[in-house]
């Protein structure tokens, strides 16, 4: 793979727990790191992918395992999707971490580094979780440094026993957002410690020499006001310094930050190279077309910080909460725009069941052929330099006719590589009626006549249409368009 595909990349996250349980039933003993098929690396590759996340891969302990396992809450939700759940299945939360070492199940500490290897040699690039809000209940810290994490007294855990325990004799605070009880197998860490900061960093060059990214879960937690909002403790600002280390020792390290409450912006300030985009998926979600295309009017390097998703380990499956057609709709308007493309293991699928991040087996399910089909030409799409080097641009679509009012219902884009006279245009009905329209295409100055013509690379299976209306010398650039709804195309010209 070419370096430009590091440019608006495309991510693919992997359950390391379930992919390795799925190979140890395989191999009849207990499958490792080492384990995982050259094959399946290759066919990343071949996908076009730029970074492989690998979920879940540090140690975790027996008490987050036993609280997982006792949670009834917890349990009830593994055993909706997995009815015939057995203790074994539950290993414990991947984000209840105990030490910043692969996990012994694993394989040796230097299969990690391995793994990496391998990873590189295909063009590609290796993520990894950091967890900066909290740890688990059985780390190391807890016993020799206590001083790192929140303290309290017998009166707060009479008060809000949900978001406190008692550890070595000491009343702990679970990690928690300011919104939410606190997560009962985690400690919260305090970022008023300096002590503390300083091994934080410590920790994250660490792990910077065993991969090439991070992302970062709940990074908003540890911004001076929400903690003090959390906590009431003032804090000096933690994430532009760390990120600024790291980056003197390792100079293209990626940091992308899970972030929610519209602090995406902030976060992209202090360095962080990618920031969660839930904002879009939520109006994705909603399903009204205008918030979605307002939101691609945000400034153009905001956008192209920002990790689009359908799905993760966090969100429901997006085979289970779109139906096909809106599905795919939402995938175009999703992973064609720019930014860090992000898709999930079990999406090309379209598997509908969630794999919980408590346990080690996911559902037993049925590849969607429909689905499988769909996503393996929007990867195609992904390959294209164009998506990667062009210019993005959201074009503007009119009424077809006076009163025509289901133009609004249209979202379209362009990437546009001038050099090379390449252009991308994607055009979406992202209405539950049938919709007209005309679209402004913008111009290009093409190598020969023929280039102006448009190929379609990808469409709905409903009855789209698009009418040319470009000449190879460009006197007119406007597309009639009649699609159903969630109608969809995708040209290459």
């Amino acid at each position: 793979m070419t370096n430009i595909l590091h440019q608006n990349p495309t991510l693919f996250q992997v359950n390391t727990r379930v992919m390795l349980t799925e190979l140890t039933k395989q191999l009849g003993r207990s499958a490792t790191l080492d384990d995982i098929p050259d094959s399946f690396l290759d066919d990343l590759a071949q996908r076009g992918m730029a970074w492989v996340y690998f979920l879940s891969v540090w140690q975790t302990g027996e008490a987050g395992r036993q609280i997982s396992r006792n949670h009834p809450g917890w349990k009830k939700g593994f055993q909706r999707d997995i009815p015939d759940l057995t203790d074994e299945d539950i290993c414990g939360s991947g984000f209840a971490i105990t030490d910043y070492q692969l996990h012994s199940h694993f394989g040796e500490p230097d299969a990690l580094l391995r793994l990496k290897k391998r990873i590189n040699s295909r063009g590609m690039k290796l993520m990894l979780d950091l967890v900066p809000n909290h740890t688990a209940i059985d780390h190391g810290w807890a016993t020799t440094n206590p001083e790192y994490f929140i303290h309290a007294d017998e009166d707060a855990i009479a008060r809000a026993r949900q978001n406190f325990i008692e550890v070595n004799g000491r009343i702990l605070a679970h990690g928690r957002d300011p919104y939410f009880d606190g997560w009962p197998d985690t400690l919260q860490l305090n970022y008023g410690n300096p002590d503390f900061r300083k091994a934080m960093v410590a920790e994250i060059s660490r792990i910077a020499t065993v991969c090439d990214g991070l992302r970062c879960d709940m990074a908003m937690l540890v911004l001076p006001d929400v903690f003090m909002r959390t906590w009431g403790e003032q804090i000096e600002p933690f994430w532009s310094d760390a990120i600024a280390t790291i980056r003197k020792e390792h100079p293209d390290f990626v940091f992308m930050a899970e972030v929610y409450w519209d602090r995406e912006y902030d976060l992209q300030q202090l360095g962080f190279d990618f920031t969660y985009d839930k904002r879009l998926y939520d109006r994705l979600r909603v399903g009204e077309t205008r918030p979605v295309r307002e939101h691609f009017l945000a400034d153009r390097e905001y956008q192209q910080r920002s990790a689009r998703f359908l799905e993760n380990h966090d969100e429901p499956r997006a085979a289970g909460t779109f139906d096909l057609e809106k599905h795919k709709a939402a995938a175009i308007l999703t992973f064609l725009s720019p930014g860090l493309r992000f898709l999930h293991q079990g999406q090309f699928e379209g598997y509908r069941k969630k794999v919980s991040v408590h346990v080690s087996r996911k559902p037993t399910e049925q590849e969607d052929p429909q689905v499988a089909a769909f996503y393996k030409l929007v990867t195609e799409c992904l390959k294209l330099p164009v998506v990667h080097e062009g210019e993005w641009q959201l074009l503007d679509c009119t009424p077809a006719w006076d009163g025509n009012w289901t133009w609004d219902s249209f979202i379209a884009f362009s990437w546009t590589n001038y050099t090379t006279s390449d252009q991308l245009i994607a055009i979406v009905n992202y209405s539950d009626h049938h919709s007209q329209c005309y679209v402004d295409v913008p111009p290009v100055e093409y190598v020969t006549p023929q280039k102006s013509y448009l190929h379609l690379m990808l469409a709905d299976s409903g009855n789209t249409r698009a009418l040319q209306s470009l000449d190879a010398t460009n006197t007119e650039n406007k597309l009639f368009v009649d699609f159903p709804p969630c109608g969809f195309e995708v040209f290459r010209r």
